[in-house]
Order: structure tokens, then sequence, then C-alpha cells
């Protein structure tokens, strides 16, 4: 029994189950052919076969294929009277299994009383015989010691100084001077490789001794120096006559009086207010953690992710659909490496780069996809009209693309949401693969950036602004509608010129929608714009005291108006006067229209972060001098080094457009526009790195800053300026962007994004969204004391 119990579990055992009928045939009978103690029965391998061909149902069916490939002639057939196995026999379908079983290997305790019993027999027959003296044999350790010893073979080199002797005890006269003038005046001694010293050691003696380790240790009590120490028991005080010269003195008396009106006040102000009272710990909670549970800042909602073109990518921009709910899109890039990163012309690392539209109403199927020639860095809707798109692309190209044909598909998906029934088109647009968009224009490589395009921004559009003026010529105007930079170090504004002029709305007719581009399989009016389109006006970058150029990451400009308006009577030099050809910050050129007059009062004035971390403040306006008739910069730089790492985010605030949130490194900071000392805050450094930010669109003094340890930083600036008021975890990777979305006036949104391709979309919670009572003035006020405080 304990020998079968040994081979458990091994897959040689089959248990079966046998009839009286085939015990009588196999004579395996129970009882009286096979006991528990003789539980084995050796069987011929063609008996079983011809068991298995005769019989209508034979026993041995369940282990007919072990029975037929097994290379014995013999099986053997154990009694299982214990029901080890679950049934009375059990089959052994190994030759191995079956000779452990018959024949049991000794256990080793009986090879030990066998080899002890030899032991004892051999002690006894030997008897004792004491060590003989034998006379010492070299085996050769002397040559061995002689060839380890170390012999000196070259002869050793005598060198000898001597002097004439009518030199000796002269005087002498020691000068300075430079030993680079003088070529013989010092030796260089110029590192060489020594051959000797180069020699690969293939086989090393090596002696090691084992010894104790000593440890000092003491028991004793630690001893101190002895002091001298006096106790006083008694109070020292004064006698009846030093008291009555003490208050009678006159130094006593003035020291009343001079603290006598302070000492009044004091009393009456303790008497009015409490000077112990904890204001800070008196201020009213909000109602929503009154009851002492904390409160949910973020709320999982949906997340998003596609294993096939967002997988392992880390999202580069996330942006949500302006007019239609619940519709948001995603820009992801390659995690390469610097090598990589370099030579990006091999496409076998990149996968196809895509844009991919989420609708809330289906987190698991992409509602459409933006082709891309390559890597989307960053990207921005249009204001005006969402259907046109503006991205920019890794090798420094910028795209459009036209999704104007697939409005009505997003707006369908948005039903969904809504809780509206989809119809049965839905249900099978939605159930095939999302249409892929082409682009419709793209930047001609030689005149775009020569690196990222790090930031995009649109411009509001003029002829929006100024479509009731009758004195405007629409067609006769060019308007700089989009903006985006580069570590390059330029910057460089974008025209977007309108293939159809627009039509005045008619009464009694629908408006015909504006489209500026076709769909790729109709002929393109806007064709002309494939890899010629070029910028209007280009910004090199660069410091001319040292001539280094900046590289910048981000961008924030001015909500600006630039609108140029052609002239037959123009001169090429009116647009010099603007363009700062001479200044020394800035370089300008401009690609087209040379006949264009500049409209005035344009703001000039932007901030950039660079890949450095640093802030520059700066002003890309010149004009010219009436007496000489020659550029004079009017431009006042100002640079800060206040961040640890690249700035990845630099945004004005919904609520103050010259108040500029910056994070970059382990730390961010807060500007204010027109104070040139700094940033009116500044926080610490902090132990992980900030990757990614963005304001409040609710709440004046509320920001949110995401982590490369998958965290999110809470700041409100009401309760907290030294530290965040809640720190969140979202991620197990990095925070790559940032983007709030008001969903309704209830429900607001956070859609946040991570080095593994995961969109995950927060619900943010209630306090967060209402603001506090004047908490606007609250926060301008407080912007405007540390303004001062700062000056």
């Amino acid at each position: 029994h304990a020998i079968l119990l040994s081979f458990t579990g091994h897959p040689e055992i089959f248990p079966l189950i046998f009839t009286t009928k085939t015990q009588e045939i196999f004579n395996c009978r129970i009882g009286e052919d096979v006991t528990e103690k003789n539980c084995f029965k050796l069987i011929k391998k063609e008996d079983i076969i011809q068991d298995l061909k005769t019989a209508a149902i034979s026993d041995f069916h369940p282990v007919k294929k072990v029975v037929l490939e097994y290379p014995g002639e013999e099986l053997l057939v154990v009694f299982d009277a214990k029901f080890q196995y679950g049934q009375n026999f059990y089959l052994v379908a190994s030759e191995e299994a079956k000779e452990n079983i018959l024949k049991p290997p000794e256990t080793a305790e009986e090879k030990e009383e066998e080899k002890e019993e030899n032991r004892e027999e051999a002690l006894e027959v030997q008897p004792y015989k004491p060590p003989v003296q034998k006379p010492w044999v070299s085996l050769g350790s002397e040559r061995e010691v002689e060839e380890e010893s170390v012999k000196e073979t070259a002869p050793k080199i005598k060198y000898m100084v001597s002097r004439v002797q009518r030199r000796f005890g002269a005087p002498l006269t020691l000068t300075d001077r430079n030993a680079s003038h003088v070529g013989d005046s010092y030796v260089e001694c110029t590192p060489y490789q020594d051959k000797t010293f180069i020699i690969k050691v293939l086989e090393n003696d090596v002696g090691v001794q084992i010894v104790p380790k000593v440890r000092e240790a003491s028991t004793q009590t630690k001893w101190t120096y002895p002091k001298n120490a006096a106790t006083q028991y008694f109070p020292r005080q004064l006698s009846s006559e030093e008291k009555e010269e003490s208050l009678s003195s006159k130094k006593l008396k003035d020291f009343l009086t001079s603290v006598h009106l302070r000492m009044e006040i004091a009393l009456q102000q303790n008497e009015i207010m409490n000077p112990f009272f904890d204001d800070w710990k008196a201020l009213a909670e909000d109602e929503s953690s009154s009851d002492g549970k904390p409160d949910v800042y973020l709320k999982a909602y949906q997340s998003f992710t596609d294993l096939h073109y967002l997988k392992n990518k880390t999202i580069s921009c996330v942006c949500w659909h302006p007019t239609i709910h619940g519709i948001i899109a995603v820009s992801a890039r390659e995690q390469l490496s610097y090598e990589e990163q370099v030579n990006l012309s091999d496409k076998s690392l990149l996968q196809q780069p895509v844009i991919v539209f989420w609708s809330f109403s289906d987190p698991v199927h992409p509602q459409l996809m933006l082709e891309c020639p390559q890597d989307i860095y960053c990207f921005q809707f249009r204001p005006s009209d969402p259907n046109i798109i503006a991205g920019g692309c890794v090798n420094g190209q910028v795209v459009l693309w036209d999704i104007s044909e697939h409005e009505e598909m997003l707006q369908n998906a948005k039903t969904v949401a809504d809780g509206i029934q989809p119809s049965l088109m839905q249900v099978q647009q939605s159930s095939r693969e999302p249409p892929l968009v082409r682009h419709c224009a793209i930047s001609s490589i030689q005149y775009s950036h020569k690196k990222p395009v790090t930031d995009i921004h649109w411009q509001p559009d003029c002829s929006e602004d100024h479509q009731m003026d009758a004195t405007l010529e629409n067609k006769a105007e060019i308007c700089m509608q989009l903006v985006t930079c580069s570590p390059d170090g330029s910057i460089l504004f974008w025209d977007i010129p309108a293939t159809k002029l627009p039509q005045p709305p008619s009464s009694g007719k629908t408006k015909v929608k504006e489209s500026l581009y076709m769909p790729p399989d109709v002929p393109d009016t806007s064709k002309h714009l494939d890899f010629c389109w070029k910028p209007l006006i280009k910004i090199n970058l660069c410091e001319s005291d040292i001539n280094r150029e900046y590289s910048p990451t981000r961008i924030s400009l001015r909500e600006l108006h630039y609108r140029y308006k052609t002239s037959e009577k123009m001169q090429p030099l009116n647009i010099l006067q603007l363009l700062a050809k001479g200044s020394p910050y800035t370089e300008m050129n401009i690609s087209s229209s040379k006949n264009l007059k500049v409209l005035e009062s344009i703001s000039t004035d932007f901030f950039i972060g660079t890949e450095d971390g640093e802030i520059v403040y700066s002003d890309w306006k010149v004009e010219m001098d009436s007496d000489s008739a020659k550029p004079v910069s009017q431009k006042h730089t100002q640079e800060y080094i206040i961040h640890t790492g690249t700035i990845n985010t630099l945004q004005r605030s919904p609520f103050f457009k010259d108040t500029i949130l910056s994070i970059g490194g382990r730390n961010f900071a807060i500007w204010k526009e027109g104070i040139m000392n700094g940033p009116i805050l500044q926080s610490s450094c902090s132990t992980g790195r900030n990757t990614a930010g963005h304001w409040s669109l609710t709440r004046p003094g509320v920001f949110f800053i995401g982590r490369d340890d998958g965290n999110i930083d809470i700041w409100d600036l009401m309760k907290k300026t030294y530290e965040p008021c809640h720190i969140q975890n979202i991620s197990k990777s990095a925070i790559s962007f940032i983007s709030p979305w008001i969903g309704s006036p209830m429900q607001h949104f956070l859609a946040v994004s991570d080095d593994l391709g995961v969109l995950h979309v927060l619900e943010i919670c209630q306090t967060l969204i209402y603001p506090l009572i004047h908490e606007l003035a609250n926060v301008l006020d407080y912007f405007e004391r540390e303004a001062r405080y700062l000056k």
C-alpha cells in the first residue's frame, strides 16, 4: 500500500471498472485470484486486444489507445481495494512503473544498515597498525615555488649626473616667464598605452584563508564627564530696604508711565476678542464633507483604448469636440529611443499613425479615424468650424483634415449617449470598421519646422468678426489663422485660404454650409496646398548677445487679429516696416503677398516655454524710426529660469487673460503679464516630475497637474497655496495630457491620458465644479497682492 501511494498522480496509472464477467475471463476475481495483499495481475496484451474485438462493450475500451501503443507483451493490472484512484482496478501503462511496483527498490534506510554491517565486519577483521615514517618524496613543489618567484632579468640602467667644478657656489638668478611662449621651456608628457600592462591574465593563483571575524563590543554604561552642580532650595529675595528703594526709583516710575497706555489697550482688546482663537480651524467646511466622509474628487466614468493603434503608445494630445456631446479625439506617438527618433525614416519602427475619435455611446469601437503621414504631436479643432482640424507632425509638417462628411455620423453617436434608440442604419455603421479620412492639405517639408510641432493654436477668423461690415472686401483679405512652434527655434504663422466665398444668408432658403476642402475621391479645389503650402510669417527666436537660439515647446499669445489687405499702390518697403529684418532678437520672413499693409492695434506680446525650462516673455513688433527711417526694436525680452525641466504646459487662465500657468520639471509657476520681476507664485520642487496640467473651466483658483507616477495633483488656491489639496492616483504610468470638458451644468469631465495608450474619462466632484462665494474676486485680489509684493 505504501508503494502504491508513492505513485499517486503519475500519468501511467489509468483507473478501470472490471465487471464480474471480465474478472472471470482474465482470472482476476476479487477475493479469489486477487486480494488486498496479493493485488497484482499480469495480463497479456494479445488477450486484451482479442477482448476488445469480440466483446460488444469491453471494460478496456477507455484505454484502448494506451493498450495498442504499449511496448511490452504483458500489462500489469492492480486491484485497488481501498479505491485510492476511484475504481476497483487500475492499469499501469509503463514498463518502468511496472518494474518499480513488482520489484520495489531498496530504501535508503536498508542500504545504510547494510553499509554499517559491512563497516563493523571490516573493523573486527582489520587490526590496528601504527603509522610508519616514510622518507620525503619530492613531487615537484620546489620547481613550482621557484617559477612563482620574481627574478630580475634585465640589467639596471645607471645614470651619473655631474657638474663643472667652476660652477660650484655660483649665485643663482631666478626669473618668471610664460611657459607657453617659449617652446623649449617645458616638456609635454602625453599619455600613451603601455603594452606591458595589457596582458590578459588567463590563470591566477590566489590563496584564501578563512579567519574568524573579530568584533569589539562594550557592556558597561556610558561614562560622562563629571560636572559641578548646585541646587538652590530657597528663592533669593530682596530685602525690605532694597524693595523700598526699587519702588521709589525714578526708573520704575518712567517705565510704568510709558507702558500704561499700551497695557490698557491690550486689556481692552483681550476683552473684545480672544487672541488665542484659531481663525483657520473655525472656517466653515464644505457641505459635502460635513458628514465626516472624504470627497471623491475624481470619479472614474469611462476609459478608452485600442489594442492596434494605441497600445504601448504615448497619447500626445486629447481634444473634446467643441459642439457634439460625448465625442473625444486622441492622437498617439511611438515611445522611441533617441536613436530611433533620429532615424525617423525607418518606417518599420512605426505603425500607421491615426487620430482616433471615441464616443461615450461606444467605449470599445472608434467612431472615426484620421489618416496621418507621421505621428501627431498636437492637434486642434477650428473654433469657427469644428469640421476643420489642424495637426502638427513629429517631422515638422502641418496637416489639415475636413470631416464635414462624417458630422452626421458623429451626431448619431450622440443620440445613443442621450438614451435615444438608434436606427438600423446606425447599428450597421457602428458594427463595421470606422471610416478612415485622408488629409486634405499638408505643408511643404522645405518651409515647415525642422523638428516636431510641439504646440498649435487657432486664431479668431477675421471674416467672422467683420462679416457684417460692408466696406471690408473679404476676397482681398488674408487671415493668419494658425500659429505653430517647434524646438527648432521658430514660430510660424499660417494662412488658410478659402476655396469658396461666403454667401450672405437669403430669406426662405437654407444656408449652404461653406466647405473648405473636398473629399479625396472628388476633384479637390485645394489640392494645390499639398506639399506646397507655405507659412505666411516665420519668426526665428534667438538671443543676439550670445547668438543662442531658444527651443520653444509651448507658446501663449493673446487673441490675435492679424489682418492684411492688399493694395496695388503699396510698396514692398512697407512690409519691412513691420517685419523685423534688423531686429536683434527675432528674424521674420514672409513667403508670399509682398504688397500687404498692416492694420494697427496689433498685440505682439507672447510667452514661450523652452526645452531647457526657460520662460521667455518678448515682443516681435518692430517700428520704424521717423528720423533715420531704420527699424528700431521696441522689444524688452525677459528670460526666467524657474523650472527644472522641459515646459509641457503654458496656458492662460480662462478667467484672467493676463495670468499664465507654466508647468515643467518638478515645479510650476503662475505669471502675470506685465510683471517683469518673475512669477507671482512659484511652487517648491516635488519628489516626482510634472508632465501635464490644465486650469479648471469653472473655478478660478483650481488647476490640475499630472505627474510621472500616475497621480493627479488638485490645487485649490482658496484652501492651500503651498501644497495640493488632494492627490489621486489615476494610472500606473506617467500622465501625458489633461483636458477638462463641461458636459452639462451638473456633470463636468476630466480627460486624462497616460503613456500606456489608455484614455481615462473622470467625473469631477461637485466641490470642484461650483465656485465659492466671491471666489473670482478673492483669487484676483490674491494675484494682485502677490504682484504688489513681488514689485
